[in-house]
């Protein structure tokens, strides 16, 4: 095979691992397989509390989707509807079928749905995000999809349908690339329960059950981790934001960022002779490669750019964020190179990375001498730096970028600040998450929350509350003055009411004492 065809082989390979996987019904895989790649650990739980014949200690085993928004730290407890509809069709979607049947409008047609609600439906037909994007327009606040085959590892207690075999792994609830746009939460069930839930269904009975999600909270400092790479588009909003949260959260949280980078031998790009078989996509004779950004080999940004730069990021994290887990430097420099350096012509520019390290203000002496001391780039020669990467990557098992984990936990759900910045408030220890937290993480902006200092709506609802206690003041304030001229004003009436009946009672008794010593005219004679 010559090089060319290998390097679009390995091309081909890394995208398809870099990109979100569509989901056909079909495809299926364990979580808990040791050929899985996802390696996740669960962060949710799945109850039903009524009736209370299906409540099963420690919840039901399920499956959670590769997309949607989980709040985590929260949890979901509606009542539970069933349709034999397939959701494949947004158009042919009746919200007034389905089970348990319902009371009927004054049109004698069953009533809706009634929001909010759980929708359970079947497994097949279609893939799984458009399933639950067609529940999430007909108002449904969660989906649980019923797996509709039996699993042969559980035989013992499933029961398949006639002319259904078992299937030897499970279906991965995945992405078929355009779940962007789905917010609500949906689980998988699996078939034994499912039918319960059905059967209890079917014979209109009320099921309410419980969607649940927490994350491992083991002290008073949460760990996350991004992988991604210095092309990923996907990530590059989260990047330029999520600076001020990093900074906010302080030592109470311990950033660290992965660089995803691909192992030359096991991809087959060193040959027997130990030659670079893969054109420039790697570097160090065909030990460390990335994917072509830009989907030509011949010219613009390489794989070996990618290597390059990620080893450069890597440098940047170890002088200035390993220590504290913050990096304010480090992010820093990632929004300088992205505002100044990505593009075809910048992005290996070394006079346009310098400039960006100046305005980060970081030591590009420093940063070029950890490069080479780590191993360089250059030879048939091993870079400690890049071996710990390939090592982190296998660890996790991260197959599909960007991923976000929080105290290892994979973050479901876009990349975006309030979900990750609401995952990491949610992984403290009881009693123990930051001020920042309490301030922001109900906060309708968080982003512009945690700049100011203060939930927005909160210092409204302040403000709004100050000036009706003004106003309240003022309000009392005009009425007392307004009752004490009343009373006033009554005051002097009585008075002057008291000194009239005075008067009143006294001029009779003057008038009688001028009549009696008035001198009359035959007084005045007889006096003469």
């Amino acid at each position: 095979m010559t090089s060319y065809a290998l390097a679009i082989f390995l091309y081909l390979n890394a995208l398809a691992a870099t990109t979100t996987f569509a989901q056909e019904p079909g495809d299926v895989v364990r979580e808990d397989d040791p050929q899985n790649p996802l390696g996740t650990v669960s962060t949710s739980k799945l109850q039903i509390h009524v009736p209370k014949s299906l409540t099963k200690p420690g919840g039901y085993e399920h499956r959670e989707a590769l997309f949607g928004i989980p709040p985590y730290g929260a949890s979901l407890t509606q009542n539970v509807y069933y349709t034999e509809q397939d959701l494949c069709d947004a158009n042919k979607i009746d919200t007034r079928s389905g089970y348990p049947i319902r009371a009927q409008d004054d049109s004698e047609q069953m009533l809706p749905w009634p929001s909010p609600y759980i929708l359970m439906v079947d497994r097949g037909g279609c893939t799984f995000v458009q399933k639950v994007r067609n529940a999430q327009r007909v108002g449904a606040a969660g989906v649980m999809i019923a797996d509709n085959t039996c699993l042969c590892s559980f035989q013992d207690v499933c029961h398949p349908d006639p002319g259904h075999d078992c299937e030897i792994r499970e279906p991965i609830m995945a992405d078929d690339g355009s779940g962007s746009d789905i917010s609500i939460p949906s689980f998988l069930m699996f078939k034994q329960d499912a039918d319960l839930v059905k059967a209890e269904l079917m014979a209109n009975h009320v099921v309410r059950m419980e969607m649940q999600w927490s994350l491992p909270a083991p002290d008073d400092r949460v760990e996350y981790e991004l992988w991604t790479t210095p092309t990923d588009t996907i990530s590059k909003d989260f990047q330029r934001d999520f600076k001020a949260a990093a900074v906010a959260l302080g030592d109470r949280a311990y950033f660290t960022p992965q660089m995803y980078i691909y192992d030359g031998l096991r991809s087959g790009c060193v040959n027997i002779d130990g030659e670079n078989e893969c054109y420039n996509l790697c570097t160090n004779n065909g030990r460390y490669c990335a994917t072509d950004p830009d989907n030509d080999l011949d010219r613009g940004i390489s794989g070996a750019d990618v290597v390059r730069e990620s080893l450069r990021r890597m440098c940047i994290w170890e002088y200035y964020g390993q220590l504290d887990g913050v990096g304010a430097e480090w992010w820093d420099y990632v929004n300088e190179f992205m505002y100044r350096c990505d593009t075809e012509e910048f992005f290996s520019n070394n006079q346009c990375i310098q400039d960006a390290m100046t305005h980060a203000k970081i030591d590009g002496a420093n940063i070029d001498q950890c490069m080479s001391d780590s191993g360089g780039l250059d030879g048939d020669e091993q870079n400690a730096l890049l071996e710990v990467q390939l090592t982190a990557k296998d660890k996790s098992g991260v197959v599909i970028l960007p991923a976000m984990y929080v105290n290892r936990v994979s973050i479901r759900g876009s990349l975006e600040f309030p979900t990750v910045f609401k995952a990491i408030c949610s992984g403290y220890f009881t009693g123990t998450a930051p001020d920042v937290c309490a301030t922001c993480d109900t906060c309708p902006d968080v982003k512009s929350c945690i700049s100011n200092g203060y939930c927005g709506s909160k210092k409204l609802q302040e403000s709004v509350s100050t000036m009706n206690m003004v106003f309240a003041l003022a309000g009392l304030s005009a009425v007392f003055c307004l009752l004490s001229f009343i009373q006033h004003r009554r005051y002097e009436r009585r008075m002057q009411a008291q000194v009239k009946g005075i008067i009143a009672e006294y001029m009779p008794l003057d008038q009688n004492q001028m009549q009696n010593t008035a001198v009359s005219d035959e007084d005045d004679v007889e006096f003469t």
